[in-house]
C-alpha cells in the first residue's frame, strides 16, 4: 500500500516522496528493507534528512473512557545531505532493524487487526513534512508463534488483539505499550478461566511471555515465564504452555527463568500504567471474532472465520489519513 503526497510545507512545486517497502511482513528484531523514491520539484532543493518513523495505533485507557492515539515508537534516518535537482528521480535504498518488541500485525497470513506504519518525513530547506505513510506487517517469531500454536492444541480460540498504552511492571519492556492477545478458553479451563491475555516482551536474547487470566470469581491472575528463541522445534510447547496454565488455575504467580518449570521469584506484579484494565466490556479493538484452529496433524494453527475484512480496511484507512491530528508527542 503506497501512498504519495506532496510535501504541504513546500507548497505546489515542490519535491515527492513514494517510500516502498519490499521485505512482505517483517519479524520483530528483523530487518526492514525498501527505498524512497524521491522526485524534484519545479526547482533544485537541500534535502537535510530522509527520516522514516515507525507508528502504532494503541488504546489509552483513562478515568473518562479509552480512545485511540497514533505513537510513534522509532526513528531511522536513512539518508540525506545532498541536493534534488529540479524534475530528478532519486532512489535511496534502506534496511533498518525493528524494535524486538514491534507488535505481531499477522498470524499465517491472517491479519490480526493491529495497525503499524512507516512514515517517511524529510527535511528540505529548513522545513519538515510527512511525504508518505504506508501499512507495516509484521509475522511473529518462530517463538511467539510456538506459543500461540500450543494454545491452539489445547483448544483456546482467538478473541481479539489490541495494543494498550502503559508498561506492564516487574518486565523488561522498552516500548511505551504492549500488545495483549485475547483468547477464549478451551472446555478444559473454562471453569477457571474467561479469558487469557498474552503478551510477548522480546529481546535479542530471549522472550518474556507474560499471561494474564481473567478468572471466575473476579480475581485476575498475573505470570510471566521466560523462553529462549533458540530450541523451538525441540521443545514440548503444548505441554510447556499447559504447565503455565496450570499454575494459574492455582493461582500461582511465578517468573521463571529461562524454563516455564523452573519455580523462581514470586511474581505478583500488575499493568502499572494500565488504568482500568481489568473492567468487563472495555474491549474495543477489532471485533474480528476469529478463532484459532488447529490443523487436523495439530502442527499448524490457523487463524480463521468470521474476519470483517471491510473493518479492518476501515480502521487502516483512518489510520494513515487521519493520523496527523492525534498523534502523541510529534514535533
Amino acid at each position: 500500500m503506497v501512498f504519495k503526497r506532496l510535501l504541504g510545507s513546500l507548497g505546489v512545486g515542490g519535491p515527492t516522496v513514494d517510500t516502498v517497502l519490499t521485505t512482505g511482513a517483517a519479524a520483530p528484531g528483523g530487518p526492514l528493507s525498501g527505498e524512497v523514491r524521491l522526485k524534484g520539484g519545479n526547482a533544485d532543493f537541500d534535502i537535510a534528512h530522509i527520516t522514516l518513523e515507525l507508528v502504532a495505533r494503541v488504546e489509552a485507557e483513562h478515568a473518562e473512557g479509552e480512545d485511540e492515539h497514533v505513537v510513534a515508537f522509532e526513528r531511522f534516518t536513512v539518508g540525506g545531505g545532498f541536493r534534488l535537482a529540479g524534475g530528478e528521480h532519486l532512489d535511496v535504498p534502506f534496511t533498518v532493524m525493528l524494535p524486538w518488541e514491534t507488535p505481531v500485525t499477522e498470524l499465517y497470513g491472517q491479519d490480526l487487526g493491529i495497525v503499524l506504519g512507516v512514515r517517511t518525513e524529510l527535511s528540505v530547506a529548513g522545513a519538515k513534512d510527512k511525504g508518505d505513510l504506508d501499512r507495516l506487517s509484521v509475522g511473529p517469531l518462530p517463538v511467539q508463534e510456538a506459543v500461540l500454536e500450543a494454545f491452539g492444541q489445547l483448544g483456546f480460540g482467538f478473541k481479539s488483539a489490541d495494543l494498550e498504552y502503559g508498561r506492564i511492571g516487574g518486565t523488561g519492556q522498552q516500548l511505551p505499550f504492549y500488545q495483549e492477545i485475547e483468547l477464549s478458553p478451551s472446555p478444559q479451563y473454562a471453569y477457571a478461566f474467561k479469558e487469557i491475555e498474552v503478551t510477548f516482551l522480546a529481546t535479542a536474547g530471549g522472550m518474556e511471555v507474560v499471561l494474564e487470566a481473567d478468572r471466575r470469581g473476579g480475581h485476575d491472575a498475573l505470570t510471566r515465564f521466560t523462553v529462549a528463541h533458540d530450541g523451538v522445534h525441540h521443545q514440548d510447547w503444548r505441554a510447556l504452555v499447559d504447565g503455565w496454565l496450570r499454575q494459574l488455575a492455582e493461582h500461582h504467580s511465578v517468573y521463571a527463568e529461562g524454563s516455564a518449570y523452573g519455580h523462581g521469584d514470586p511474581y505478583a506484579g500488575h499493568h502499572g500504567d494500565h488504568h482500568g484494565h481489568h473492567d468487563d466490556g472495555h474491549r474495543s479493538g477489532p471485533g474480528l471474532g476469529t478463532a484459532v484452529a488447529v490443523g487436523a496433524a495439530g502442527l499448524a494453527v490457523g487463524v480463521v472465520g468470521g474476519l470483517v475484512a471491510a473493518e479492518v480496511v476501515d480502521e487502516v484507512g483512518d489510520f494513515f489519513e487521519g493520523d496527523d491530528d492525534d498523534e502523541e508527542g510529534d514535533d
